[in-house]
């Protein structure tokens, strides 16, 4: 059970969302969470994993089946006003009119709220100064998604909530939302942001919760996700010719286990890859046999993934 403390942004507890049907659908299934102010927390999923739902039940726009939901020490039931004001919200799929011009949209959405920022100040934020008096039908898929994100930030929220933000930008277009992102979280702002992207999550977030089929299965920050959960390093030795005696390393502490993939490949785990990989290039070099290749591996958040899930993230976006 989480304690509500002033530091939080967000504490939800036994989050349960269940729709209809026969049998129910439970998209969300016990979910709790305790984000800090001014931190920038993921979570991450497949498709299907109830991740938007989550989202949706912490941004106010959806009633929780059962579970407790507090935004900035306020609830959504008898302080939604004021938790309009102090938040930002950029959904998974924004349509703006396309027949207004990105200042008209700005300055549409400046409206909504009583102290918003300057629309042009905003427009500046988002480096789109250039295509202020265009039309939002006229821009590219990466420019719409930072007028989503402007549309989110005129309000001067305190609290972000962004939903697979990058999904379909090309990579430069990606990291320039990334960049919006950490300057808003260096100026002291909260992001709460869902997305299917390893590099991503590890490139912004200092916490993550992994969830699949509506629960966290995992939950700490990339590193202690890649310490508890991403298993070994590998080294991968490819002999020009038919390898060694499969014996021709001597057991080291470091390295856990060795396999003989093919007679000239050999797979080997280990807890530490700078101490390792100098001893097997020792005894490679004494078998008088020739090196071709030596690759490495280091745990990722992906790895992480399919070992809690057996399921690929890759996979699961592309619906392969």
């Amino acid at each position: 059970m989480y304690i509500e403390t002033m530091d939080a942004a967000i504490e939800c507890e036994n989050l349960t969302k269940t729709y209809p049907g026969k049998p129910p659908v439970e998209a969300v299934r016990g979910i709790s969470l305790h984000i800090k102010r001014g931190e920038c927390f993921g979570i991450l999923g497949p498709n299907g994993a109830g991740k938007t739902t989550a989202l949706e039940l912490m941004e106010g726009l959806l009633i929780p089946t059962s579970g407790t939901v507090k935004v900035l020490g306020k609830t959504w039931q008898k302080d939604s006003t004021w938790l309009r004001e102090k938040t930002g919200i950029s959904l998974q799929e924004t349509k703006l009119s396309e027949e207004l011009t990105v200042l008209e949209t700005i300055r549409l959405f400046a409206s909504f709220y009583q102290d918003s920022a300057d629309p042009k100040d905003i427009i500046a934020q988002v480096s789109l100064e250039s295509k202020s008096l265009s039309l939002i039908g006229k821009l590219s898929g990466g420019q719409k998604q930072r007028v989503a994100l402007a549309c989110a930030l005129v309000g001067r929220p305190e609290l972000l909530f962004l939903d697979e933000p990058t999904t379909g930008l090309d990579p430069q277009s990606r990291r320039q939302v990334w960049e919006m992102i950490q300057k808003f979280q260096a100026k002291g702002g909260t992001i709460l942001i869902t997305t299917h992207y390893m590099d991503e999550a590890e490139k912004l977030c200092g916490a993550l919760a992994i969830v699949d089929q509506g629960k966290i299965i995992a939950q700490g920050s990339p590193g202690e996700l890649l310490k508890d959960f991403g298993g070994q390093t590998r080294i991968e030795v490819d002999f020009l010719e038919p390898g060694p005696d499969p014996q021709w390393i001597s057991p080291h502490s470091e390295i856990t286990h060795m396999s003989e993939v093919s007679p000239n490949r050999f797979l080997l785990q280990t807890t530490s890859l700078i101490d390792s990989l100098p001893k097997v290039l020792a005894a490679a070099t004494l078998t008088g046999k020739t090196i071709q290749t030596i690759r490495t591996h280091q745990p990722t958040l992906e790895d992480v993934f399919v070992g809690l899930t057996g399921r690929n993230l890759r996979d699961e976006v592309t619906g392969s």
